[in-house]
C-alpha cells in the first residue's frame, strides 16, 4: 500500500478481512461525475479520492478547450439539480456555454464544497485490480503510486480515448499538428495559415467558423455530412437568469420527463395529425428555436416513423441549399440518409462560413485520405499545402475508456473481455462479475443530456453503499441474469426506433466508428424519463438482481 501526496483518511478502513486500506472509495475522474460522485461520498461519512489525470477539474471540459467548444444543451440544465444553494447562487452567462464556462462552474461546485483536497490531480490511472480473496481494489497509476479501498468508482466518462487517425504520417506532418481532444492550453494563432480540419463532426461544425475568421485558407475534410441544427446560442440577461431560478423546480421536472433529459417539451403531434402546410410551420418553428427543439418540438414521431422522418430530414436539406450558395458545395454538405441516425450537431454559422472565399469542403468519402505527408494531406486524387491540421476524428467512444485501462475483476477477468461482443451491464453502472465496482454514466445509460443522468446514477450509487453500511454487508454485484436482462432491453427498445441503421453510417452511438468494434446499442433507447424510472424501481425493490454478501 503506498500513497503519495494523497490526504489519508482519518479513520482506518479495513477490508472484510482485516487488510487496512487507504480509502473507502477511490473514483476516476474529476469531471461532471467525479466531481458529483466525491460529494456523495463526503455526504455517506466515507473517505474517498478522486484521481484525475488532468491539472484541474472539468473532465472533458478540461481536454476539449478547442475554440468554438460548446454545449449542445441549455446551460440552465447543463448542471446540477442536487444544491439549491448552487442554483441560486450561480449566473451562466449565456444559452450554450462554452468549454470554459462549464469549466468555470465546475471549478465553483468544487470550491463551494472544499471537495479540491480531495483530489489528486496530473494522475493518469493505469489499472484497477479486484482482489477477490480479500474484498478490496487496488487503483494503480502511470507514475508508479497506489491506491486501496473498498469501493472502485469509474467517473471517466465517454470520450477519453481519442480515436487514432485511419491513416499513416500525422507524427510525421512539419507544421502544426493538433488533435482537438488534447488542445494545448496555450493560445493557438490561426491567423493567415493554410489550415486542414479533417472530421465533420460536431468538433469540428464547430472550431471551422471560428478558425475561417482569420485563417488564409481552411479545408475541411469530409467523409460523411450531418444535419446540422442552428444552436441560436445567445447571452442571458438577469431577467431571463431570474426567471429560471424562479422556475427551476418546473425546469428540473421537465427535464425528468423530456426523453433526452432537456428542458423543453416533448411534442405528440404525428405525422398522421396534420397536413403538409402544418408540418412545414411546426418544422419552421424547430429550426427557429435552435438547439434540440427541432427533434424534440416538431413531430413526435421522427425517431421512429420513416414518413415524419423523411418530411423533417427533407426540411434540413432545403435549408442547406438554401444557405450555401455554391451548388455542388452544397450537394456535399447534404445528407441522404433518415435525420437522426448520426447525433446531429448544433452549429453557430456552420453552412454559412462555406460562402466564405478562404473555405473549401473536401469530400473524402469516394477519394479519401491517403497519407499526411510532412507538409500537408494527400488524397487519392490531390494533395494540399497546409500549415497547420487539426484531428476531429472522434473517439473510441462510451466503451472505450475502460476497455483501454486494465480493469480486472472475479477471476482477474478484464473489462475489455468481458465486452468483447458488445458492453454488459446493469442500468449502465455495475458489471457482474466486477463487485464494489461502479460506473457513472457507463454504457447502456441513456444517450441523453449528461449531467441528469449523472446525477440519477449516483443517486443509485449512494443509495446502494448505504445500503452495504447500514446491513453490514461487504460485497455487491449484479447478477448475470440481471445484466442479461439490461442488454436484451437495449436491444428491444432500439428495434423500436429507427436507429439501428445508424452503424452503416459508422455512428458511434452503435460503435460503428472504430474498426473491430462490436456494433450493438451503447446506449438505453428508452428514453431520459423511462431510465430515471428504472433506476428509481431499483432502489424501490431493494436493489433487486444484486447478490449481497457479508464476508470473514
Amino acid at each position: 500500500m503506498s500513497v503519495t501526496n494523497a490526504t489519508q483518511p482519518n479513520n482506518v478502513v479495513k477490508s472484510s478481512t482485516g487488510v487496512e486500506l487507504d480509502y473507502d472509495s477511490v473514483i476516476v475522474g474529476a469531471g461532471f461525475g467525479g466531481i458529483r460522485a466525491l460529494y456523495e461520498m463526503g455526504k455517506l461519512g466515507l473517505s474517498a479520492r478522486a484521481l484525475e489525470a488532468g491539472s484541474d477539474v472539468g473532465g472533458t471540459w478540461y481536454w476539449n478547450r478547442y475554440p468554438g467548444a460548446r454545449t449542445d444543451s441549455e446551460a440552465w440544465a447543463y448542471c446540477f439539480s442536487f444544491s439549491k444553494e448552487i442554483q441560486d447562487e450561480y449566473d451562466w452567462p449565456e444559452r450554450m456555454p462554452t468549454w470554459n464556462q462549464v469549466q468555470h462552474y465546475i471549478s465553483y461546485v468544487t470550491d463551494k464544497f472544499d471537495l479540491r483536497k480531495d483530489i489528486e490531480f496530473n494522475t493518469q490511472v493505469k489499472s484497477a485490480h479486484y482482489n477477490e480473496a480479500d474484498n478490496y481494489w487496488t487503483i494503480s497509476t502511470e507514475g508508479g503510486e497506489s491506491f486501496t479501498c473498498r469501493y472502485f468508482i469509474s467517473a471517466i466518462g465517454w470520450f477519453s480515448i481519442a480515436h487514432e487517425p485511419p491513416f499513416p504520417g500525422f507524427d510525421n506532418f512539419k507544421g502544426e499538428a493538433y488533435r482537438s481532444c488534447t488542445w494545448p492550453k496555450e493560445p493557438v494563432d490561426f491567423t493567415g495559415k493554410r489550415i486542414g480540419i479533417v472530421g465533420s463532426g460536431s468538433t469540428a461544425v464547430q472550431l471551422m467558423p471560428v478558425a475561417a475568421q482569420n485563417a488564409e485558407h481552411v479545408y475541411l475534410f469530409q467523409r460523411t455530412p450531418n444535419y446540422v441544427l442552428p444552436g441560436r446560442n445567445h447571452p442571458l440577461d438577469d431577467d431571463q437568469r431570474k426567471s429560471i431560478k424562479t422556475n427551476y423546480e418546473k425546469i428540473w421536472e421537465q427535464v425528468r420527463g423530456q426523453p433526452f433529459a432537456f428542458p423543453m417539451g416533448t411534442s405528440t403531434t404525428t405525422f398522421d395529425d396534420v397536413n403538409e402546410e402544418q408540418i412545414e410551420q411546426i418544422l419552421e418553428y424547430g429550426w427557429e428555436a435552435g438547439g434540440f427543439r427541432y427533434l424534440f418540438e416538431t413531430l413526435g414521431d421522427i425517431l421512429i416513423d420513416q414518413r415524419s422522418n423523411d418530411a423533417a430530414a427533407e426540411f434540413l436539406r432545403r435549408k442547406i441549399r438554401a444557405i450555401v450558395k455554391d451548388p455542388e458545395t452544397a450537394k456535399l454538405l447534404t445528407p441522404d440518409y433518415p435525420f437522426a441516425l448520426k447525433r446531429p450537431p448544433l452549429g453557430n454559422f456552420y453552412y454559412e462560413a462555406f460562402n466564405r472565399d478562404n473555405v473549401t469542403l473536401v469530400d473524402v468519402k469516394d477519394n479519401p485520405i491517403e497519407e499526411i505527408t510532412q507538409t500537408g494531406i494527400r488524397t487519392g486524387t490531390d494533395e494540399y499545402d497546409l500549415d497547420m491540421i487539426v484531428l476531429c476524428i472522434g473517439f473510441d467512444a462510451v466503451t472505450g475508456p475502460l476497455s483501454n485501462m486494465d480493469v480486472r475483476g472475479v477471476g482477474g477477468q478484464t473489462v475489455k473481455d468481458k465486452w468483447e461482443a458488445g458492453p454488459r451491464t446493469h442500468l449502465g453502472i455495475t458489471i457482474d462479475g466486477f463487485p464494489n465496482m461502479f460506473i457513472v454514466t457507463g454504457p447502456q445509460a441513456p444517450f441523453a443530456n449528461v449531467p441528469p443522468i449523472i446525477e440519477s446514477g449516483v443517486d443509485w450509487i449512494g443509495k446502494a453503499i448505504a445500503k452495504m453500511e447500514d446491513d453490514g454487508f461487504d460485497r455487491m454485484q449484479a447478477s448475470e441474469e440481471s445484466v442479461q436482462g439490461w442488454v436484451d432491453l437495449m436491444q428491444t427498445m432500439l428495434d423500436a426506433t429507427l436507429l439501428g441503421d445508424a452503424v452503416e453510417l459508422k455512428s458511434w452511438f452503435m460503435g460503428a466508428n472504430i474498426p473491430g468494434k462490436a456494433h450493438t446499442p451503447l446506449f438505453y433507447f428508452g428514453g431520459a424519463g423511462g431510465y430515471f424510472t428504472d433506476v428509481q424501481k431499483n432502489i424501490d425493490d431493494d436493489f433487486a438482481g444484486y447478490e449481497f454478501e457479508k464476508l470473514g
